[in-house]
């Protein structure tokens, strides 16, 4: 690991990210350039004094789960996340491996949808981003959706009839399946499969049938605990160069379902709901 090499990227990163590009208010005067480590450590997820100790080349062996999304909240091009992790001391994702990284256009393109809720998942089923209002309607949980599909494990408030539910049952082991056939060496995703057909028969009995183009249906129905119930169009929008999908959730303008978006926009609840 190059401490040194790695505070000062970091440093370098930090200085040129303004908050704008980072879709934060840029108002304030702001005694140096780029964003503030108070504002890089929330968008990352980590901890002041924790960036402060890497930024200094005081901090060791930082593990993939803080880099990962460092490089996003520093908007780090392919190249840039790679540099990070080996001067980090770690590998960078491989080939075969499901890559999880957020570029800065599609940052770009979450940052503009600010007016409905966006998730970012990977191929596995794994969130991997959010904006404000996707979290605000659908949780803030890390967990799997396929797994919470299949277990019923925080089912969340989304709301499906029995062929609903049967449509995307299919869609998700069609997709997994398609996914370890591109991604043979990624252990998350190969774990993930050994746990369903373990846990749920219902998963077990499709992974055989091996079910190929179902889609489940285009509109969501959520009950929310602040809102109320909402019927949405639900739209799975895939990332050019990358197995990132952007899921997108909009309402007729001037519907009942536009205004309790708005509604949920405006009151920024804290108590979220689950995705699913």
């Amino acid at each position: 690991m190059d401490t040194e090499e790695l505070a000062a990227c970091l440093r370098t990163w930090r200085d040129r990210l303004t908050p704008e590009a980072a879709g934060l208010p840029g108002g304030g005067r702001r005694r140096a350039p780029g964003l503030r480590r108070e504002e890089v450590a929330q968008l990352a997820g980590l901890s002041v004094d924790y960036l402060a100790r890497l930024e200094q080349g005081r901090a060791t062996s930082p593990s993939p789960s803080v880099l990962a999304p460092l490089a996003r909240a520093l908007r780090l091009s392919d190249d840039e996340r790679a540099h990070l992790f080996r001067t980090a001391g770690q590998a960078p994702p491989l080939a075969g491996h499901i890559d999880r990284h957020i570029t800065p256009g599609v940052q770009r393109v979450m940052d503009r949808l600010g007016d409905v809720p966006v998730l970012v998942i990977d191929a596995a089923y794994f969130p991997v981003a959010a904006n404000a209002l996707g979290h605000a309607l659908v949780g803030a949980r890390e967990d799997n959706i396929a797994w919470r599909h299949f277990t019923g494990d925080g089912a969340g408030r989304f709301i499906r009839t029995a062929e609903e539910h049967e449509r995307m049952s299919k869609e998700v082991v069609g997709d997994l399946r398609a996914a370890r056939g591109r991604y043979p060496d990624d252990p998350r995703l190969r774990r993930l499969i050994d746990d369903l057909l373990e846990a749920s028969p219902e998963f077990a009995v499709l992974w055989e049938q091996a079910p190929v183009g179902v889609r489940a249906a285009s509109r969501k129905t959520v009950d929310h605990p602040e809102v109320g119930r909402m019927t949405l169009d639900c739209d799975s929008l895939h990332v050019a160069g990358s197995d990132l999908r952007l899921i997108v959730y909009t309402a007729e303008p001037g519907s009942e379902e536009a205004g309790k978006l708005a509604l949920l926009a405006t009151i920024g609840t804290q108590s979220f709901a689950t995705p699913d």
